[in-house]
């Protein structure tokens, strides 16, 4: 395979992170038809599909090794520029990182917002559950992810952060209604969850009845301060974070003796980036004043 032209590499980008041919055209200020060219003279330079050509367009497995170079190959050459003090002949680079929906709703916007005010990068959060947020550093889509997972992804360094606690909470009125029988008739009483990826209310009953999951209702609130809000409210009882619990009226702690404990890991790519160092930094700071060791 001959050498990558940067353009092409640079369009792919753009192609992924606008979600169109047509959208990443007129953010490169080019025509759909130049960006579709430079797409398929970049497949047929490394004799791979790289997307396929859906709303919003997917990656394949070869597409993200292309993405994460030039994803990489952006952050490097902004961070050289800012050495060279040439910062301010260009416009903030991107830093896309994933991050859990509860975590973003408590502890992780501060964190930004204790990073130098001369870093020159404009974040963009990606939200998912921590249980998939290493699927998106592994695609390339990002380059850094508060994530559940141990294990580096490939390419990558992983940092404990703590523990985020949840408890298994109601309202008073959805408490008197359904628990009569106790803590395990939940099993069969409506249920709040965040989407259908989130399994910390089975994973609650699993230790509880040793049932594989729950049997009721099931509402999906996919934001977190309504999912907090959705459980108040006496929708359903769910899994909600000790640190949404203060902010919140009157709930009812089911299960006092069984708190459900999610680890956290801070991943990100392996590179000399003074800009990715720092939100590491500041991530890792905020992290120890907020989560359980």
């Amino acid at each position: 395979m001959s050498d990558l032209p940067l353009d092409q590499v640079r369009t792919l980008l753009a192609v992924v992170d606008e979600g169109s041919f047509d959208a990443a055209a007129a953010a490169l200020h080019v025509t759909p038809s130049a960006v579709s060219q430079r797409v398929k003279a970049l497949e047929q330079r490394t004799g791979r599909v790289l997307v396929q050509r859906s709303k919003p367009v997917r990656l394949t497995e070869s597409g993200a090794v292309l993405v994460r170079f030039a994803r990489q190959l952006t952050r490097l050459e902004a961070d050289t520029r800012a050495e060279l003090g040439l910062a301010e002949a260009g416009a903030p680079t991107t830093l896309p990182i994933a991050v859990n929906a509860d975590s973003l709703a408590t502890w992780f916007l501060p964190a930004l917002a204790d990073l130098p005010g001369d870093l020159r990068v404009c974040f963009d959060l990606r939200s998912d559950d921590q249980d998939h947020t290493a699927a998106l550093l592994r695609e390339g889509l990002v380059m850094a992810a508060v994530t559940s997972a141990p294990h580096p992804v490939q390419g990558c360094t992983a940092t404990r952060l703590g523990r985020m606690r949840y408890r298994a909470v109601a309202s008073p009125e959805f408490a008197e209604r359904w628990l009569g029988d106790g803590p395990r008739a939940l099993v069969d009483a409506p249920a709040v969850l965040f989407d259908r990826k989130d399994d910390l209310q089975d994973r609650f009953l699993r230790g509880l009845t040793r049932r594989p999951t729950s049997g009721g209702t099931r509402h999906y609130v996919p934001a977190s301060e309504s999912f907090a809000e959705a459980v108040a409210a006496g929708l359903g009882w769910g899994m909600v974070p000790e640190a949404q619990l203060a902010r919140r009226g009157p709930l009812v702690d089911l299960a006092p003796d069984r708190p459900v404990d999610v680890p956290l890991y801070w991943q990100q790519w392996k590179l000399d980036s003074p800009a990715l160092a720092a939100v590491a930094a500041a991530v890792t700071r905020a992290a120890a004043r907020a989560l359980a060791r």
